[in-house]
């Protein structure tokens, strides 16, 4: 695996590449959105080439961290199961789409799209009135299985997996602040998050996978430390953070998120 600079990755770079990933990934298991998108600027720290690197070993650690904040969630009860397979198995068939297309166009393009998603969603969630009410006025993820919440979410979900696949975070990260700008309580579609990012991310990591450039001893180290890290975030959130907190968890990275790639942005 090589540096921006084409040089291999010291032992020094391998140490603060997994301890970054490792608060990223306890960070993001409290969200369960999977890393993907907190990682996918950090990994472009370390490594040059957007699509056939960072993409495929931030799919890979998406999916791998999702899986791990199911568990944590799935252990407290809040996961809803049957709302959450048939968005997981929807986004699964569309983020191979948003792959196909992230292979064929400008990666200025791709990181402009992030920053303008990112932008919107954080203004969303730290400043709209209507964010006030309390998690026990907000709707459960249990609405999500029935009538027009299902539409609704289904219809979220499209653009989210074709988004997620196109910047390699995977369609949680998108999915998650529209479902709770739409009245979800935050813990519930965190829980059912976790299960629809899994294999969205599997699916648009294999459509990379004739030019995907990684080290499979470093992914191997990476996914068991973001595993453990993210199981231990999504137990945090179960047992001691409100559903109000991690919404404002949510806006605050998102926003830093979009105003560091901004700043790159400008520097070129």
């Amino acid at each position: 695996m090589t540096s921006p600079g084409g040089k291999e990755v010291c032992l020094n770079g391998h140490l603060w590449l997994a301890a970054g990933l490792a608060l990223l990934s306890f960070v993001s298991g409290m969200l369960g959105m999977g890393v993907g998108l907190l990682a996918l600027p950090f990994l472009g720290l370390f490594f040059s080439d957007l699509v056939n690197q960072v993409q495929p070993l931030s799919l890979l650690l998406n999916g791998v961290t999702a899986g791990s904040s199911l568990i944590g969630f799935a252990r407290s009860g809040l996961v809803a199961w049957r709302p959450g397979i048939l968005l997981a198995l929807t986004t699964a068939l569309v983020s191979p789409l948003g792959v196909v297309v992230a292979q064929r166009i400008n990666p200025i393009a791709l990181w402009s799209l992030f920053f303008l998603a990112s932008l919107y969603l954080a203004y969303r969630l730290l400043f709209s009135q209507k964010r006030g009410r309390s998690s026990e006025n907000s709707r459960s993820t249990g609405e999500l299985g029935t009538g027009a919440g299902l539409l609704l979410a289904l219809a979220l979900s499209l653009p989210a997996a074709f988004i997620g696949g196109m910047l390699g975070v995977g369609p949680g990260a998108i999915l998650m602040p529209l479902l709770i700008l739409m009245g979800f309580e935050a813990r519930s579609v965190a829980a059912m998050n976790s299960l629809v990012v899994i294999p969205s991310s599997f699916s648009a990591l294999l459509t990379h996978g004739a030019t995907a450039r990684i080290d499979l001893s470093l992914a191997g180290s990476l996914s068991l430390i973001g595993a453990i890290a993210a199981l231990l975030g999504a137990r945090l959130t179960a047992r001691r953070v409100s559903g109000r907190q991690l919404e404002q968890l949510l806006g605050l990275l998102i926003l830093l998120l979009a105003s560091g790639k901004f700043a790159r942005l400008l520097s070129r």
